[in-house]
């Protein structure tokens, strides 16, 4: 019997010791029978398995009339973490790509079969029209289909949904009910200011003590006109670009990320219209990396590298004189010294996908808007009047 198990042993030892040092180092350490573990995969399902559950769980545990549960700043961090800049890159991409004709109306259809796209209002509705995604997307409408309303000061720059609107209390902004962010952080430090014995940021944009400062948030669906277009007459005069998120702006993680506008990508639009400060800002998203202004070429968008917290700024004021000719996009537009013209109506700028438009201005008190929480909207449709 000793003898067997001698022979045994032997064997065993050498069938060891013919394998070569990185199979036994294998048999070791485990790894010759587990898989490699992928960090972003991982952190992609875990993550976000995590959110969706803290998202049905704070649903349950909200009662009506009580203040909404916010997300946490660790689960924000950990939202922040996830790579949406890249993957925006990546989609864009891939919005560039030709598709053959053969596989463009089954691709188109589905998109629009799945966000409710009607193709009726487009300018060119032949789906083999549209050589990639990213065309598609952009596509113009018919001159006919978003008349402006002649009656009122102020029109929507954007199909979509009224997320919040009113007017601006205590320098805080609401992005939807009951959840707010700083109107100095979204807007950023002003050089131009109006009341300077004023010690309120917003009273600061004030041109006169008989105004108020208002805001309306439109939020632009997947399936919605891609492009944003001017809400009245007004001059622009500076631009600043906010490099950040891009995190999704759905009204849903809007009530769960407090300042949520703040900390994503987006490009302000400032100037001036015929009651004093007036402003539009383009919000990005996920997938949402590419906000481009017709007039502005020197806008690049969620580049790969950035500072938190920076911003950058470009005049329109100091370039005198000039004329930006973007034909086929927004026309010819003219810049003198007091900044870019732009007339209600007029194409600014446009997306890749949906995501936020929010315009701050100054008004009159007796200013109201005609609007319901919720609605749907659609470019050149009647905001409000005096």
């Amino acid at each position: 019997m000793a003898a067997a198990l001698r022979r045994v042993c032997r064997a065993a030892t050498f069938r060891v010791s013919s394998l070569s040092c990185n199979q036994q180092r294998s048999i070791n350490t485990g790894r010759g029978f587990l898989p490699r573990p992928r960090p972003l995969p991982l952190l992609l399902v875990t993550g976000g398995g995590y959110l969706g559950y803290e998202h049905y769980r704070r649903r349950g545990q909200q009662e009506d009339g009580a203040p909404p549960l916010l997300a946490t700043p660790t689960q924000v961090a950990l939202y922040r973490s996830f790579p949406t800049r890249l993957l925006s890159r990546a989609w864009g991409r891939l919005n560039g790509v030709e598709l053959p004709t053969w596989l463009r109306k089954p691709v188109y259809s589905l998109y629009i079969w799945t966000f409710g796209v009607n193709m009726q209002e487009a300018a060119v509705e032949d789906l083999h029209h549209y050589r990639n995604l990213g065309e598609f997307f952009r596509r113009r409408l018919k001159p006919a289909v978003r008349p402006l309303c002649a009656s009122s000061c102020l029109i929507s720059p954007a199909d979509g949904r009224i997320l919040h609107f009113g007017r601006v209390k205590n320098s805080e902004v609401e992005q939807v009910k009951g959840v707010t962010y700083s109107l100095e952080n979204f807007l950023g430090p002003q050089k131009r200011l109006g009341n300077e014995s004023s010690s309120s940021f917003r009273d600061l944009l004030l041109s006169s003590p008989d105004n108020e400062l208002f805001h309306v948030v439109v939020y632009l669906a997947p399936g919605d006109y891609h492009c944003f277009h001017s809400p009245t007459d007004w001059r622009v005069e500076l631009r600043r670009h906010f490099p950040g998120s891009l995190m999704s702006v759905n009204p849903g993680v809007a009530r769960l990320v407090k300042e949520l506008f703040c900390l994503n990508e987006r490009v302000v639009l400032t100037g001036q219209w015929q009651h004093g400060f007036f402003s539009l800002t383009a919000v990005g998203a996920t997938n949402v990396g590419s906000i481009r202004v017709y007039f502005d070429q020197e806008l690049q968008t969620n580049a790969p590298r950035y500072s938190k917290g920076s911003f950058h700024d470009h005049s329109y004021v100091a370039a005198a004189n000039q004329v930006f000719n973007v034909a086929g996009e927004g026309g010819v537009v003219s810049v003198d010294g007091g900044g870019v013209a732009l007339q209600k109506g007029e194409a600014v700028g446009e997306f890749n996908l949906g995501s936020t438009i929010v315009l701050l201005f100054e008004a009159p008190k007796d200013f109201i808007f005609n609007l319901q929480p919720g609605q749907r909207i659609r470019v050149g449709e009647g905001l409000g009047s005096l």
